[in-house]
């Protein structure tokens, strides 16, 4: 899969691009539809499947304050572009220029001028140009001006609920993960490298990695979880602390992410990790004493080889 940062004369090095539009955070299942659709009719009208994404959110550089937390890293959504058959994805840069653009103004002057696209795929609630003021409705107007198909995809529902990045979120800043999997078509997952922490896990009998990751990615709801974790090749079981460890008080907490992997003896320092929450356990709480502590963590051990 090719990546570009530029949309400029694309038209020339990749004729008959079939593009999606959108920002796809999380790549769920609604997302999933549209890619999957795209691909199939790039491959009947012999042209290349793209995608066309801002980076970074255009409401991270317009509106900070109103910028969700992100489900995925682009890193990550461009991995999951390639294995649904993305030949080319578009990371462009979110710039005030592109908010002054009008919706029939992004489709002359992107879309048609620089992409030549031959076939657009949007969701049912996709929104585009000065202050959003673009539509589904507006790519199908626009159609026959300038030469492309306009395909819009319904939203995708799953038990009666629409397939949204909007609710994925809710369920997981609730700790119900095994829900948001039901949605995203993947178990949820955070990628992480393994800092240096205090030892305390270690000291209690239960040695921990404390994982780094991205700050705007969406941290599940405070809590203790069954985890599946990936790195170096191999895939470990293990139980993983989000939060604050209120039995050992300090002045300044700091929510954390710690994982104690089953059966793993080795110095993670350093390491690279996907931690993937199979099955929220119990919420974080306030111990009496450390031995109340050690037996509740053995439990949670308990339970969560439980889902091995």
């Amino acid at each position: 899969m090719d990546l570009k940062t530029s949309f400029k004369n694309l038209k020339h090095t990749y004729p008959r691009l079939v593009v999606g539009l959108g920002n796809f955070d999380g790549v769920h299942l609604g997302h999933r539809e549209l890619i999957q659709r795209m691909v199939e009719r790039a491959r009947q009208l012999g042209g290349v499947p793209a995608i066309f994404t801002f980076h970074p959110h255009p409401l991270a550089v317009l509106r900070p304050e109103s910028a969700p937390p992100l489900l995925l890293t682009q890193e990550a959504k461009e991995t999951i572009f390639a294995e649904l058959g993305v030949r080319l994805v578009l990371r462009i840069p979110f710039e005030p220029n592109f908010a002054r653009l009008s919706p029939e103004e992004f489709i002359r002057e992107v879309l048609w001028g620089e992409l030549g696209a031959i076939s657009v795929f949007v969701g049912y609630n996709y929104t585009f140009g000065h202050r959003g003021r673009g539509g589904p409705d507006t790519l199908v107007q626009f159609s026959r001006t300038y030469g492309y198909e306009a395909n819009v995809i319904p939203p995708v529902e799953v038990g009666g609920e629409v397939v949204s990045s909007t609710l994925i979120r809710e369920l997981l800043m609730q700790g119900r993960v095994e829900e948001a999997r039901t949605y995203l078509g993947y178990t949820p997952f955070i990628d992480g490298v393994v800092m240096a922490g205090d030892g305390r896990g270690r000291k209690l009998g239960f040695p921990t990695a404390n994982l780094e990751a991205d700050r705007s990615i969406l941290v599940p709801a405070t809590g203790v979880y069954a985890v599946r974790v990936a790195m170096a090749g191999s895939v470990f079981a293990g139980v993983a602390n989000i939060g604050y460890r209120p039995t050992f008080v300090t002045e300044n907490p700091v929510r954390r992410i710690e994982i104690h992997l089953f059966d793993v003896a080795r110095n993670l320092y350093g390491q690279a990790m996907r931690v993937y929450f199979t099955r929220y356990i119990r919420g974080e709480r306030h111990f009496d004493s450390v031995n109340d502590l050690v037996r509740q963590i053995e439990c949670d051990i308990n339970q969560a080889r439980g889902c091995e």
